[in-house]
């Protein structure tokens, strides 16, 4: 059970400067939070909402994956591709694990994400056009993820820490996983080449988005950092994207569809052309392509596997009626 400030016979929670400060104390030694630790509400609160749009991420991010599993060209490819669909409902399960030791369902969480309140990373609601969309989506999608989520394995709430160090492990063979198959069309056919170049030209600029917005637009970015849940601003893993990925399309022969981006010795890194926030915004407030079909097979998705559900729990609990029996 979490700790949520220091609870009074009144239900009332200790919020003073001194305990703040003795909070900011502990962060700033690195000591590890853990849920039955002490905290700010505004601390928990943060990390409930972080953590479930990642968990919810992970569940829809099945969704544009999991379409292609029948359609995939080879055995080989399908049963990889399967097993990585598996993985994200994983990490999914141990990220909504971490947002209920501090205090909420996942019930709550899943009735907030089918609601539309709870939001998950905008790059889910792009379609899937192509087998090369599978490859891109591995390659920058979780390419992305990786440099989000390298530097969350340092959170300083440890459960999520701890869930991380598994879930970045999985992303990095999920990301080989996809730049190979782009490598493979990428050396193959003109055809099989230009059908890579068309989904890179598709989700470079999404996958860049998936950051967040630049860090003077971002409401929470500055408290993230201090509270040292996160540990780089959005700009900062932005740009370190851009310059690992870069080289890696160039070595494929292809181009990032960027008239701006030239490596800048100055600075060390690449320039980029500008973001069109207005379309992450449009599409965070529900008007992707694919943000009704989301949730809407998310929702059935639920619906359908409410047997599934009500069998485990009633298998547990005759399980734990025999065990007291016996005892």
């Amino acid at each position: 059970m979490y700790s949520q400030g220091l609870i009074g016979a009144d239900g009332s929670t200790d919020e003073s400067q001194d305990f703040l400060d003795r909070f900011q104390a502990r962060i700033d030694a690195e000591e590890k939070i853990e849920p039955t630790d002490a905290m700010p509400e505004g601390y928990r609160r943060t990390l409930v909402r972080q953590i479930g749009q990642h968990a919810h991420s992970e569940i829809v991010g099945m969704l544009p994956e999991g379409n292609w599993i029948t359609r995939a060209p080879t055995l080989r490819r399908k049963a990889a591709l399967l097993a990585k669909v598996q993985d994200e409902g994983g990490h999914g399960l141990y990220l909504y694990s971490a947002a209920e030791t501090l205090g909420v369902s996942r019930e709550e969480m899943t009735e907030e994400l089918h609601s539309g309140k709870a939001k998950y990373s905008s790059i889910f609601n792009y379609p899937t056009l192509s087998w090369a969309d599978i490859g891109t989506i591995g390659w920058l999608v979780d390419g992305a993820a990786i440099m989000n989520q390298i530097p969350l394995c340092r959170c300083s709430f440890g459960p999520y820490a701890r869930a991380m160090i598994r879930v970045c492990k999985e992303e990095s063979f999920h990301q080989r996983q996809g730049y190979e198959i782009v490598m493979t069309l990428a050396r193959g056919t003109p055809e099989q080449k230009a059908m890579a170049q068309d989904s890179l030209n598709r989700w470079w600029w999404p996958a860049l988005m998936m950051f967040g917005p630049h860090d003077a637009d971002s409401e929470h970015s500055d408290q993230s950092m201090k509270w040292k849940i996160k540990r780089f601003s959005n700009d900062e893993l932005r740009q370190k994207f851009i310059d690992a990925t870069v080289p890696q399309a160039e070595f494929l022969g292809l181009t990032v569809p960027d008239a701006d981006c030239k490596w800048n010795e100055e600075k060390g890194g690449y320039d980029h052309g500008p973001i069109d926030w207005s379309e992450f915004w449009r599409v965070v407030k529900g008007g992707g392509v694919m943000n009704r079909d989301r949730i809407r097979d998310r929702k059935a998705a639920w619906e359908k596997g409410e047997w599934v559900r009500d069998a485990a729990l009633a298998h547990a609990e005759k399980r734990r009626a025999r065990k007291m029996a016996a005892e």
